[in-house]
């Protein structure tokens, strides 16, 4: 990185130093022309999704540096790939800049979307740049995925085990953290360290897709075997609901539950959590943390009772079957103690970007 050029003003150096310096961040073969092209694997479908990120709104300096900004845009993106079924092709990168933004905290933000993306075997292969009174980052990713493997919200049926593959509410804790450093008296720095890494560096879970179709091939293999004279395929015989977690836990089963026509029963001793809640929240803050705090990136599927038991078993610590899908339309939050009264649960409760 030249020091002198970096700390330069972005308006000092004009768009096409800009883009000279951030088409380093991509690979040369597909940057240059009018348009990125992008290959398919045969009889695979293009899955296409975008993000916009707000200064002041998703991210800002008190919490994030620029690597964990860019971080976060391409975790966030790559979640609902991942949330589709889909594999990850690559990124293109829509930035709006202040003209005294420095060209280094530009460089640090792409390094950033660069360090996710590596770990998942994929980059940026395009994009623009505009001048704009405040910050902001739009992203559109591209993936692909097999037409009978596509995780759809509307595909939860009645009987269906709702499955988290990971804790709840960390992100959320990790932001309380950042913004008031204070409250962590109780905690450890390990804790900290891990709630706040949580924050910056979420992980999207493209790493179950490939444990979730070898269980449901192996689980449709028997079906079939049992079931010969019905030459079905895998994936029509054990369809499969699901979203991410990127707006709390609480929203992603009630939009399931609205696009399948059903409702659910959450059960909240079964809703996994971050052990350093135990001795810094009380249960309501840790639930409402776990269920609105948002920004986990975890998956939440509908999967069959066996399929989501082999699920959890072959995850890391944190995944969890957390409750039931029911008839009717209602998402109930349920304590089988009975220490605690069924609550209705509801988008108001959430974060909602024009919410009063």
């Amino acid at each position: 990185m030249n020091s002198k050029l970096s700390s330069q003003q972005v308006q000092e150096i004009g768009e096409q130093g800009l883009l000279e310096r951030l088409q380093r961040f991509c690979p040369p073969e597909i940057i240059g022309d009018d348009a990125a092209v992008l290959v398919t694997a045969p009889e695979q479908s293009l899955v296409v999704t975008t993000d916009v990120l707000v200064d002041g709104v998703h991210f800002s300096n008190v919490t994030t540096s620029p690597e964990d900004a860019g971080w976060r845009a391409a975790a966030a993106n790559l979640s609902d790939l991942a949330a589709m079924g889909a594999s990850a092709l690559g990124i293109t990168v829509g930035l709006g800049l202040p003209g005294e933004v420095r060209v280094s905290w530009v460089e640090r933000l792409y390094q950033g979307m660069t360090e996710c993306l590596q770990k998942y075997n994929t980059s940026i292969v395009g994009g623009d740049v505009v001048r704009s009174p405040v910050t902001t980052l739009a992203i559109t990713a591209f993936g692909q995925v097999n037409p009978s493997q596509i995780i759809r919200r509307s595909a939860a049926v009645v009987g269906d085990a709702i499955i988290v593959t990971g804790v709840h509410g960390a992100s959320r804790g990790g932001l309380e953290l950042l913004l008031h450093p204070e409250l962590g008296q109780d905690l450890n720095d390990e804790e900290k360290t891990a709630l706040i890494l949580a924050h910056q560096r979420p992980q999207p879970r493209l790493d179950v897709l490939p444990i979730l179709w070898k269980i449901l091939e192996s689980q449709s293999q028997i079906q079939v075997t049992l079931e010969a004279h019905q030459r079905c395929s895998l994936k029509s015989k054990i369809p499969i609901a699901g979203m991410d977690s990127s707006d709390g836990l609480a929203d992603a089963i009630i939009q399931i539950c609205r696009a399948s026509g059903v409702g659910a029963v959450l059960e909240r001793r079964q809703i996994s959590m971050p052990a350093a809640f135990d001795n810094w929240l009380t249960q309501e803050q840790a639930l409402a943390y776990a269920l609105y705090g948002g920004e986990d990136f975890e998956l939440v599927l509908c999967l069959p009772q066996e399929s989501a038991l082999a699920l959890v078993k072959h995850l890391s610590q944190g995944a969890a079957i957390v409750g039931n899908i029911t008839s009717g339309s209602t998402v109930l939050l349920h304590d089988e103690q009975k220490k605690f009264p069924d609550q209705v649960l509801s988008l108001s409760q959430g974060f909602q970007h024009f919410g009063q």
